[in-house]
């Protein structure tokens, strides 16, 4: 496979896992599936993070990120004990 053809395929497969995370967080379903509105969230939060409070901002959500994605682990793995 050439590397062009390797590249294209990381690419590919990290804009679907960032995709996967918006339907994740449920902002498809709030949002009606309103792709005007899911950007424009996207560019406030840029906005944010590129402000003097984005350190803080970044902080904060990378907590709560963190906090779902453990939640989310701990359930998968009782879920998977009792099969």
């Amino acid at each position: 496979m050439r590397t062009w053809q390797v590249e294209r395929r990381k690419r590919t497969r990290h804009l679907i896992e960032l995709g996967g995370l918006v339907v994740k967080a449920g902002i498809v379903d709030l949002t009606g599936d309103d792709r005007a509105t899911i950007y424009g969230a996207l560019l406030w939060m840029a906005d944010k993070l590129n402000s003097e409070d984005g350190k803080r901002a970044r902080s904060l959500w990378a907590g709560m990120g963190k906090e779902a994605f453990a939640a989310e682990q701990e359930t998968s793995n009782v879920t998977t004990s009792r099969s």
